[in-house]
This record gives C-alpha cells, structure tokens and sequence, in this order.
C-alpha cells in the first residue's frame, strides 16, 4: 500500500499536553496499521514559540526524529539541544517534553509504541 504526500489525515493541537502554542499532527499509519502494537506514528510540526508539555509514558516508548528546524528537549530532567537528524528515546515510565527553539516550524517523525 502506498500513501501519498498530502493524503494524511492533519489534526492541529492547541496546548498539547498542556504545552505553549500549535501542533499539527500528520498521521503516517493507524494503530491498526501498525497491528495495535503502537498509537501513533506521525509527522509533528510545532509552531515557532510553540511546544508539547512535559509528559510520562506508561506502558508505551516513544522516538522522535528530527526531520527539520531547532529543538529544546526535556529528557526526563535534562535539557538537551537536538537539530535535524537527531533521534531521541523515551523509555516506558520516563518523561519528556519538546519545544520549538528556533524561528521556523520544527518537524519531527515520532513513533509511540506499546511495550
């Protein structure tokens, strides 16, 4: 099956997870695609001033990959610069939070999978 550029099912996040600003969500594959073993796997794009609060995962890791801009990461207490091509891990029970630090949208493929 392929999927086209432009056919993704696009929500956009006001505050999410009780962050600052706009999320848009592109949804890559279904839970269903992914056989239930995962929620999400999307392409993010926050807003410049933007961000995602700060948030656990329990029973569940998430990757994030870079794709573009200039990121602000709080790896379960750790501030951490990331940039393109950077990938970060969230293990089940820690936490994390991610903000838009530059002056253009920052894209990140992000992938939550079941543990």
């Amino acid at each position: 099956m392929v999927k086209r550029n432009g056919s993704y099912p696009a929500k956009r996040v006001e505050n999410m997870k009780d962050g600052e600003g706009f999320v848009t969500l592109e949804s890559l594959l279904t839970p269903d695609e992914l056989y239930n073993k995962g929620r999400l796997f999307s392409v993010m794009t926050i807003d410049p001033g933007s961000s995602i609060g700060y948030h656990v995962h329990e029973g569940e890791m998430e990757a994030y990959y870079v794709l573009s801009g200039e990121a602000e990461l709080d790896d379960n207490g750790e501030t951490v610069a990331l940039n393109a091509g950077d990938t970060v891990y969230t293990a089940d029970g820690k936490g994390h939070s991610v903000k838009n630090a530059g002056a253009t949208p920052l894209k990140i493929l992000a992938v939550i999978l079941f543990t």
